[in-house]
């Protein structure tokens, strides 16, 4: 189940990317006294009261504006309210009412979806100044002061108390498989190849496929939907205000809203940064993957050449050596027939579930090879181990002092359960809690 989307939008300067990065914890978007900093879409995961979301800053809408910049905000503020399940509409306490918050809210209440009207920089919640806010018809304005921190809480409440119903909306129960990589390295290909025939548009130039396309189908009795999507190139190498800087976010929701993800490579390619970039948002975001290197009908081989490409492939992806690698030609279909029997095996190992009894064996085996070490005089007890869910496998490990546990230690265990448990393909999620934490 992908987390819900919450979008932040209002005017510009009222304050939403301050709200964005003191949710997030995280400096990401650029704050600055002056309308139009935030151009485009930023996306970062947040948490609160033990739920997870993701929350995307916005441009300003400012609908009077017709320059081709504020055109092309608008095309992002539409994208992100549409791909949204809650949106979070902001405006200016200080201020006050204006009529460009009334053209605001009529454009909002098109999208049909829940809207929560916030009022930022009020500093003393006790006054009134929210009150004027009630004659957009949007319900209770929530008054807070982004800036200082306050009233977070009340609208953080209620804004989860929204989750489940969007979670429960969700019909659709195929595999969903999202297919990512920088522009041209075949990724339409890939998806004809895997459907039998021409659904998508496929090209030579660099960037044909511009949004998110889903296309269901069936194999081995499961139904699947794969998504193809736009290229994804480095930030430096988009144009602002141009299409392909919405398609970039679509392609990331893409990877955000995936069971599973296909990273393409091009194998005539050295491995770059982009490259890299890419695999590391998915593993960040905990999906299990396949890296595939496509075009490999244009390289010349020898008996060592994959054997070099794996190794070039773990240097890089060293964060993730967990990956699970295939190499393939989807112009003269080589190996095509190879990639959803790997699919449903790295599918199978991210919904893995093993008994408290084999886990627990495994950990103390590997506590007697390798004890952890004193710190401070202390020393780390590690009670026992218990897996609380999957896609990705997580596990707890309750012990005497989570304070003890250094990182080295949980990615000894991790590397561990990964040479007696097969996890290849998945990332897997390893957390320690003290034993009185009944969470």
């Amino acid at each position: 189940m992908s987390k819900p989307l919450v979008a932040i939008v209002g005017r510009p300067n009222v304050g939403k990317s301050t709200f964005f990065n003191r949710i997030t914890g995280k400096r990401i978007s650029i704050i600055k006294d002056m309308p139009g900093v935030t151009r485009d879409r930023i996306y970062a995961d947040a948490d609160w009261s033990g739920y997870d979301f993701s929350l995307v800053d916005t441009g300003g809408i400012d609908l009077k504006n017709e320059n081709e910049m504020q055109k092309e905000i608008m095309h992002q503020v539409k994208i992100a309210t549409e791909l949204a399940d809650i949106i979070i509409f902001m405006v200016d306490g200080q201020e006050g009412l204006t009529s460009a918050d009334q053209d605001a809210a009529d454009f909002l209440r098109k999208s049909k979806k829940t809207i929560m009207l916030v009022v930022n920089k009020i500093d003393n919640l006790g006054d009134d100044s929210a009150y004027d806010f009630y004659r957009l018809g949007l319900g209770d304005p929530y008054p807070i002061s982004a800036g200082q921190g306050k009233g977070l809480t009340e609208l953080l409440d209620d804004l989860i108390k929204h989750f489940t119903k969007v979670e429960n909306t969700e019909e659709d129960k195929s595999i969903k498989i999202a297919i990512v990589g920088k522009p041209n390295a075949g990724k339409s290909s890939i998806l004809n190849a895997l459907l039998g025939e021409d659904r998508v548009v496929v090209s030579s130039v660099a960037g044909t496929t511009r949004d998110a396309i889903d296309t269901p189908f069936e194999y081995n009795g499961k139904h699947y939907t794969l998504i193809d999507t736009a290229g994804m190139r480095r930030k430096r190498g988009i144009k602002e205000d141009s299409i392909e800087s919405y398609s970039v976010i679509r392609a990331l929701d893409a990877i955000r809203r995936a069971d599973l993800v296909l990273v393409v490579f091009d194998a005539g390619d050295v491995i770059s940064e982009q490259d890299v970039r890419i695999a590391g948002y998915v593993h960040e975001q905990g999906k299990p993957s396949v890296i595939i290197m496509n075009k490999w009908d244009l390289i010349e081989k020898d008996t060592h050449t994959i054997e070099k490409y794996n190794d070039d492939l773990l240097k890089s992806l060293a964060f993730m050596s967990y990956f699970k690698s295939m190499y393939i030609s989807a112009l003269t279909r080589q190996r095509i027939n190879k990639i959803m029997p790997i699919v449903e095996e790295v599918w199978e190992n991210t919904n893995r579930r093993i008994a408290t009894g084999t886990l627990n064996d495994i950990l103390q085996q590997a506590i007697l090879v390798n004890e952890p070490k004193t710190k401070n005089g202390q020393r780390l007890k590690i009670l026992y181990v218990t897996q609380v869910d999957v896609a990705p496998p997580t596990f707890i490990l309750f012990v005497n002092d989570a304070k003890l546990m250094h990182f080295s230690y949980l990615r000894y265990i991790e590397n561990t359960l990964r040479r007696t448990i097969k996890f290849e393909g998945t990332p897997i999620r390893i957390f320690s809690r003290d034993r009185s934490d009944k969470e």
